[in-house]
């Protein structure tokens, strides 16, 4: 708990109140906001507090400092108010907008992709209005997808032992997700629909999409991708919640981590066996059930970002970051003959040599993707690597055959990471 509290000071607040100097290089991200929190006895630079409310809306611009000037999967925040655009991420403009104002917005946002296609962000535990704002912004900037963004910001009042003020919140906003992403589904300016989650409120966006499935029969086509980023939410009520959902139903992908600091937490205080954020994907049940719902995971555990209780990954990390932006542009992790692993190997490695090959199995290690198609041609990679460096001598040799000889037979500890990457059917239990 300790942890917690320390990795969520030093913020500032008032952050929300427009700055109207500009910096050259800088970029803007705007975005639609709905919202379950209420606004009542907030001032303009705070716009909405943790505390419940009716659905309402917003439309707002946030500028991003220059590239040269910050580090991808960062928020820069202001050490004092107003923030320097030139450093800082700053706010351009924070307008309450009514519901048709925000339709029209999207509207003009999906025009301008093809298709025309809506990306909704719904935060996760204690995060204040200004969190969730700058959070996306950077989501949207550094993953460069080709989306209209619209932030779902639900009650939390940024407070860590606010936990189970936050946990009844989401509950109280799955209602108003629900009819959020419906009002995207009958709206006619819109293809698609894509929905990254994080944390608890993948507790919100499975409740709406459970809910959703029993009132419509199914998970209208629009919506067709749903990307769960370290869910807090228990494996057994996320097995009954995928049964209730059935089929048809959007591609799922689960970012997992099991260093998790966070999910730990809340293992520990709801009783559970396990929260889905921090499963190990290699371990039974839990692979051949994901596999068996066609649910690609994707395994974080390796990656370091700055965030000391691991719970941001899929944010912080640039490789991830980007990974995401991908998924969410509309490309399949997984296309009909290579797994998403495979395609990591190709990009890193390109027309490398044995030894360039093998740095790239290597490198692709921290992300360990698993699904089905994953699993058939990856492992054929590292065979066909395992002939390719037969000759290499010296310490690349070594480094080399560890992960392609080794799995099951002790490699070196640099070693592990890459053959599980590889090899996820054979894998040990990942210690």
């Amino acid at each position: 708990m300790a942890a917690l509290v320390a990795g969520c000071g030093g913020r500032p607040r008032g952050v929300l109140e427009p700055v109207a100097a500009t910096a050259p290089g800088t970029s803007s991200v705007t975005m639609v906001v709905a919202t379950t929190r209420s606004g009542e006895g907030v001032s303009r630079a705070e716009l909405f507090s943790g505390e419940r409310g009716r659905l309402a809306f917003a439309d707002m611009t946030v500028s991003i400092p220059p590239d040269a000037a910050r580090t991808v999967g960062e928020v820069q925040w202001p050490t004092q108010l107003p923030g320097d655009p030139a450093r800082d991420f700053v706010t351009v403009r924070a307008d309450l907008i009514d519901r048709e104002q925000a339709i029209s917005a999207v509207n003009a946002m999906a025009a301008k992709t093809k298709p025309r296609r809506v990306m909704v962000f719904v935060h996760g535990f204690n995060n204040r209005f200004e969190d969730a704002v700058y959070r996306f912004a950077q989501i949207v900037h550094d993953s460069r997808v080709d989306a209209a963004p619209l932030l779902f910001t639900w009650p939390s009042r940024g407070q860590v032992f606010a936990y189970g003020y936050d946990r009844e919140s989401s509950n109280f906003s799955r209602d108003a997700l629900e009819a959020v992403l419906m009002g995207l589904v009958r709206d006619a300016s819109v293809d698609e629909i894509a929905i990254l989650a994080h944390s608890m409120g993948n507790w919100v966006t499975l409740e709406a999409l459970r809910q959703m499935a029993i009132r419509q029969g199914r998970i209208p086509a629009k919506i067709n991708d749903v990307m769960l980023a370290a869910p807090d939410v228990d494996i057994d009520v996320f097995r009954t919640q995928i049964e209730a959902i059935g089929e048809p139903r959007p591609d799922f992908t689960v970012f997992v981590s099991r260093d998790d600091r966070a999910l730990a937490v809340s293992q520990r205080v709801w009783g559970s066996t396990a929260r889905l954020g921090s499963i190990d994907p290699r371990a039974e049940p839990y692979r051949s059930e994901l596999e068996g719902q066609n649910i690609v995971v994707v395994d974080l555990t390796e990656v370091r970002t700055a965030d000391g209780l691991n719970h941001g990954k899929f944010a912080e990390s640039p490789e991830v970051v980007r990974l995401i932006g991908t998924r969410l542009a509309g490309q399949q992790l997984t296309d009909t003959e290579v797994g998403l692993g495979d395609t990591i190997g190709n990009i890193t490695t390109g027309a490398a040599t044995a030894v360039g090959t093998a740095a790239g199995l290597v490198l692709t290690a921290p992300i360990a993707i698993f699904d089905g198609r994953t699993r058939e041609t990856y492992g054929n990679r590292v065979n066909e690597l395992g002939h390719a460096v037969a000759g290499t001598a010296g310490a690349t040799g070594d480094l080399v055959t560890a992960p392609v000889g080794g799995l099951g037979s002790g490699g070196g500890r640099a070693a592990a990471p890459a053959a599980a990457a590889a090899r996820p059917d054979e894998a040990g239990d990942g210690k």
